[in-house]
């Protein structure tokens, strides 16, 4: 391998409490149940395919597509005010340690994310520049399953998909980097995923079988 692509949500930072509560308070103002085992279906979802399986509650006047892109603004902009008052001390433990690792081992690095927010959330966090590409939702027309992020990513970088592992915590991550032709490793609750083809516990992890490419 000669690159790893990551998904942001779930394997660098976790915003999944951020994106329940924006998602809670669209739910809630309009009479919509939605609980916290329906926002675990949105995971490695587009906002646009979430939205629809929270609507899958809603009982009152049929929308338009226009109501439906309001929904999908108003939810972007409840979240990032969560996201804008992130933090570097928001990365979890570990995570800004081995990339730097990976870096020094010479792999190169991209984030792949179906995340509008992408940025936002990586200047926060202080791990922006860690980077040498980032694919995410401004920059894709077909959120995950459909490998189109992960592609991008692997085009930003120079690398073909057969020479990059996708590190994903979503089925739908999983799915999306095996139908683009990575290798696929989980974590979280994609580690568990029969379509996964390594799994690791700790991010840390990745250090015991990563190159050495200097």
């Amino acid at each position: 391998m000669k690159a790893f692509i990551f998904d942001m949500d779930g394997v660098l930072v976790h915003t999944d409490r951020f994106h329940y509560l924006a998602w809670k308070e669209i739910a809630d103002a309009r009479d919509i149940y939605f609980d916290e085992r329906i926002n675990d279906r949105l995971r490695g979802l587009s906002r646009e395919a979430s939205l629809e399986i929270v609507l899958e509650r809603y009982h009152g006047a049929p929308l338009s597509a226009a109501d439906k892109a309001a929904l999908c603004a108003e939810k972007n902009d409840i979240c990032r005010r969560y996201l804008a008052a992130m933090t570097p001390a928001d990365v979890p433990e570990g995570v800004r340690e081995t990339l730097e690792e990976l870096c020094a081992r010479g792999c190169r690095l991209a984030v792949g994310s179906s995340s509008k927010n992408t940025k936002l959330v990586l200047e926060r966090t202080g791990l922006l520049d860690v980077f040498d590409a980032i694919s995410d939702g401004t920059n894709i027309t077909r959120a995950k399953p459909d490998p189109e992020v992960f592609l991008k990513a692997a085009e930003f970088l120079g690398v073909p998909p057969a020479d990059c592992a996708v590190v994903e915590d979503a089925e739908a991550g999983i799915d999306a980097a095996k139908a683009g032709g990575f290798i696929a490793i989980g974590i979280g609750p994609a580690a568990r995923y029969e379509k996964t083809d390594h799994s690791i516990h700790e991010f840390s992890d990745l250090l015991t079988w990563a190159p050495d490419l200097t």
